[in-house]
């Protein structure tokens, strides 16, 4: 069994210094754009992950909304004679 995800020491202390900042500021504009920044930073973080994954299975590079399917994929699934998306179901 794996250990549970755990934050590191640096990550708590960050943790917090971004709680007291956050918790510090009573300006709309200032609270946005810090948001945005943790949106960011969050998404980047996503990101990094999903390729290190990748790396690790060594498989291509589609995960997540990579994976929608393209024409030749969609065309491959219909039925003979069909005339849309609609006939694949």
């Amino acid at each position: 069994m794996s250990e549970p995800l755990a934050l590191s020491l640096g990550q708590k202390f960050e943790l917090e210094r971004m709680t007291r900042a956050i918790d510090a500021t009573g300006d709309p504009q200032v609270l946005r754009g810090l948001a945005k920044q943790l949106l960011q930073a969050w998404q980047s973080q996503k990101a990094a992950t999903q390729w290190v994954m990748r790396q690790q299975l060594g498989s291509p590079a589609r995960f997540g909304s990579e994976l929608s399917p393209d024409a030749a994929m969609l065309d491959s699934l219909r039925p003979e004679g069909g005339n849309g998306p609609a006939d694949i179901l």
